[in-house]
C-alpha cells in the first residue's frame, strides 16, 4: 500500500511548515477569491470545487469571512473563455485567484497581469510557463505517468505493443503524464514497442471516442496495452475496445483519474489500473495556500498533492475509497 500512495504525508508536512504560524491569521473581512477550473463538466473539477468549499468552511469556522466564486469555461478547449474569465476578475479586483491553466502558454500573460495588479494567483492541477504565481499545488504528473507506464509494462509481461492516446495540445498536466509514461517504457521495458504516441483525443468524450476508434482500426490486432492520460480518454478508449470485442482485459488499459464510468470499467475488468489524484485536496490546499499567502505567510512554491495506483484488487481498501468517492455532495449539495 505504501508504494502505491505517494506524496500525501509529505504534502501535509510541507504545507504546515510552509504556512507557519500565520496560516490561521485573519486577512480581512469579506475576502473574495475566485477559483477557475479548466472546465466545469468533468467530475474531476467538481471534486476540486468541493475541496475549495471545504477550505472555505474551515476558514469561516476560524473566523475568516470568505467568498468563493467558481467560474470557468464549459469545455476544456476554450482557451479564449478562460482568459476572459481571468481578465474579468482582474478588472473586478478580487483578492486572489486559484487557477488551473487550460494552456501553459496562453495563460501566462493574464496571470502576470494579475500579479502586476497585486492579485496573487495559486496555480493548481497544470503548470504554467511563468514563475509569477504564489504557489503551484498539483499532482506530480510526470511521476503519475511513470507509475502508469511501469504498471502497464508489468501487466503485459514486459513485452508486446502499446498505444498512448494523448489528450490535448497545451495541457501541461497531461503532457507531463504522457512523457512520464513514455520514459518509463523506454527506460524499463526494452522489449515493448510503442505503436503510436502522437495522436490527440480532444477535450470531450465524443472526440476521444472517435480518436480511439481511428487508432484501434489501425492497430487493434497488434496492440497489447494502452495508456490514457485523463478521465475522458480512459472512458472513451475503453468503450471503443468493448465495441470491438476487446474488453475484459483482452487489451490491458491503464488510465488516469476517475469517474462513475471509469470505476465501473475497473470493477468489470475492462480497465486494469487507474492512476488517481486527490482533486479534493488540490482544491482545498489551493484555497488554504492562497489565504495563507494573503495573510503574510511564506508558502511553498510547489506543493505535491500525491498520486496512487488503483486496481480492482485494492479499490475497496479504505485509503482508496477516500480517493474514489470524494465527498462532492457534502460540500456542493447545498448549491455552493
Amino acid at each position: 500500500m505504501k508504494s502505491l500512495l505517494l506524496g500525501a504525508v509529505f504534502t501535509s508536512l510541507v504545507f504546515l511548515s510552509g504556512c507557519g504560524s500565520d496560516s490561521g491569521k485573519l486577512v480581512k473581512d469579506g475576502l473574495e477569491i475566485v477559483v477557475i477550473p479548466k472546465g466545469t463538466t468533468h467530475e474531476f473539477w467538481k471534486s476540486i470545487h468541493a475541496g475549495a468549499i471545504k477550505a472555505k468552511q474551515e476558514l469561516e469556522a476560524e473566523g475568516q469571512s470568505i467568498k468563493i466564486i467558481w467560474k470557468g469555461p464549459l469545455k476544456e478547449d476554450d482557451r479564449d473563455e478562460q482568459i476572459k474569465v481571468v481578465e474579468n476578475f482582474i478588472t473586478r479586483g478580487v483578492d486572489g485567484m486559484v487557477l488551473a491553466p487550460l494552456d501553459n502558454k496562453a495563460l501566462v500573460r493574464p496571470v502576470e497581469t494579475a500579479s502586476n495588479a497585486k492579485i496573487p494567483v495559486v496555480i493548481i492541477d497544470s503548470g504554467l510557463e511563468s514563475n509569477k504565481y504564489a504557489s503551484f499545488v498539483s499532482t506530480d504528473n510526470y511521476v503519475g505517468g511513470k507509475m502508469g507506464g511501469d504498471y502497464l509494462g508489468k501487466l503485459i509481461g514486459g513485452k508486446g505493443n502499446v498505444l498512448m492516446l494523448r489528450y490535448a495540445v497545451g495541457s501541461a498536466s497531461t503532457t507531463n503524464r504522457e512523457q512520464g509514461f513514455l520514459d518509463a517504457i523506454k527506460e524499463n521495458y526494452p522489449d515493448i514497442k510503442i505503436l503510436s504516441s502522437d495522436q490527440y483525443a480532444g477535450a470531450t468524450r465524443e472526440l476521444a471516442y472517435t480518436a480511439s476508434q481511428n487508432l484501434l482500426s489501425r492497430y487493434n490486432t497488434e496492440v497489447n496495452g494502452i495508456f490514457c492520460p485523463n478521465e475522458s480518454v480512459t472512458v472513451s478508449m475503453t468503450k471503443a475496445l468493448r465495441d470491438l470485442g476487446k474488453g475484459n482485459g483482452k487489451v490491458k488499459v491503464v488510465g488516469f483519474d476517475t469517474s462513475v464510468q471509469s470505476l465501473r470499467d475497473l470493477e468489470a475488468g475492462d480497465v486494469q489500473g487507474l492512476v488517481v489524484q486527490n482533486p479534493v485536496r488540490m482544491g482545498y490546499l489551493g484555497v488554504k495556500t492562497l489565504v495563507s499567502q494573503l495573510g503574510g505567510a511564506v508558502v511553498e512554491k510547489r506543493i505535491d498533492t500525491g498520486v496512487a495506483m488503483v486496481t480492482k484488487d485494492n479499490m475497496s481498501e479504505s485509503e482508496m475509497q477516500e480517493l474514489l468517492n470524494p465527498p462532492i455532495e457534502k460540500y456542493l449539495g447545498a448549491g455552493n
